[in-house]
């Protein structure tokens, strides 16, 4: 599968079966994350891997949806809050832009395991903060993983035409 075809495949999954994420791909997804570049080569990231019975509980109470809380699996993307590289003709951090690379790296290992996830951005900033503070960094996205459903809904692609996202000049 060449990269179009694996970004075309790649979609938001909401419905996950209870199987376990194995080991083996948790590895090979983390591992094609951490490759993803970065400004500078700052690296300005942490990937919290969630699995625990207990761990999930709170962070499903940091996004109360149905569908989040079917995923066997989460990982919480953090960025640090400094040394992060920074422009310096307009004082423009690349954090949350290094951050979301490296996410969207994640994303697409999770799809060439034959995996499904969904970026989340709308969670409960306070509560994610009380229940997995890590010191320097702060959550950006949490990314639900598992073995998607059979009957999970799969939304059809809707994507602008090439001409009017692009421009030649």
């Amino acid at each position: 599968m060449n990269l179009l075809e694996l970004s075309q495949k790649r979609f938001s999954v909401r419905k996950f079966t209870a199987e376990q994420v194995s080991e083996e791909d948790l590895k090979y997804i983390l591992e094609v994350t951490r490759m993803a570049p970065s400004a500078v080569n700052k690296q300005p990231w942490k990937f919290v891997v969630v699995k625990s019975s207990e761990a999930r509980k709170q962070l499903q109470a940091c996004y109360k949806r149905e569908w989040f809380a079917s995923a066997p699996l989460y990982i919480i993307c953090m960025k640090a809050v400094e040394g992060c590289w920074v422009r310096s003709e307009d004082s423009k951090s690349h954090g949350d832009i290094d951050v979301a690379i490296a996410t969207e790296h994640l994303c697409l290992a999770v799809a060439e395991r034959g995996l499904g996830c969904c970026w989340v951005c709308n969670y409960d900033v306070a509560k994610i903060k009380e229940a997995f503070p890590r010191a320097g960094y702060e959550a950006v996205a949490i990314i639900p993983i598992g073995h998607i459903a059979p009957d999970c809904p799969m939304n059809e692609k809707k994507r602008k035409p090439l001409e009017e996202i692009t421009e030649t000049i």
